[in-house]
């Protein structure tokens, strides 16, 4: 795809750095926009796939990306670009169905996880889920899509996440293993790419139990 053509796609599919650069007066969670130089680099180290630019695979990443981002660090959902925001719903594993003011709130981690016996979301806030999943993995966990399965307006896609267990999770030591979910989401789309609802499927324990793995600090 050419450049012209590139810059045709709505800015959410694009690179989540060409909406970084042109987002303005956003409520950052932070109180200004978030540097991913440092993600960018070890996400190029270790990723697996390479999608061609414009084709439906980088399409879909790029849109997860941008939601990713904006999940994380928009504080206002109605500045979110990649969603229909009034009509959004995200769940995981047939679970109940969340908003994006419930993301806002408590945070995808907190929403994906729930009440397991190795960690409970409901004793957790946005704040302190980033603080324990980032002494976990302190280069960064970080997410690539594979492979798409079907096209819009239902896109179904898999994915995979992963980060070096280098740091500590609650009491438990690292082992230094990399930690790989891969998982399965189905996204409805608009035409003009927002997403509108997105279900994901992954085995959340298999991932907390490699996290409790390591020997507990006493």
């Amino acid at each position: 795809m050419s450049n012209n053509q590139s810059t045709e796609l709505p800015l959410w599919v694009q690179d989540r750095e060409a909406v970084l650069s042109q987002d303005e007066d956003v409520q950052w969670r932070a109180g200004e926009r978030p540097d991913y130089s440092h993600t960018n680099q070890f996400l190029e180290q270790e990723r697996k796939f390479n999608h061609a630019e414009g084709t439906l695979n980088a399409i879909a990443h790029n849109l997860v990306k941008t939601f990713e981002m904006e999940a994380s660090h928009k504080t206002n959902p109605q500045q979110w670009l990649s969603i229909v925001t009034d009509k959004f719903r995200m769940s995981s594993n047939g679970g109940p169905e969340y908003t994006a003011e419930d993301i806002v709130e408590a945070g995808t981690y907190n929403l994906f996880l729930g009440d397991t016996e190795d960690y409970r979301s409901s004793e957790e806030s946005f704040d302190s889920s980033y603080q324990l999943f980032h002494r976990a993995f302190p280069k960064g966990f970080h997410w690539e899509l594979m492979e798409v399965l079907s096209g819009p307006p239902n896109v179904v896609f898999k994915w995979r996440h992963w980060g070096t267990f280098s740091g500590s999770f609650k009491n438990y030591t690292a082992t230094g293993e990399t930690i790989e979910i891969i998982g399965i989401s189905v996204a409805q789309v608009t035409e003009n790419l927002k997403i509108q609802s997105v279900e994901h499927y992954f085995d959340n324990s298999a991932f907390l139990q490699k996290l409790t793995a390591g020997c507990p600090v006493h």
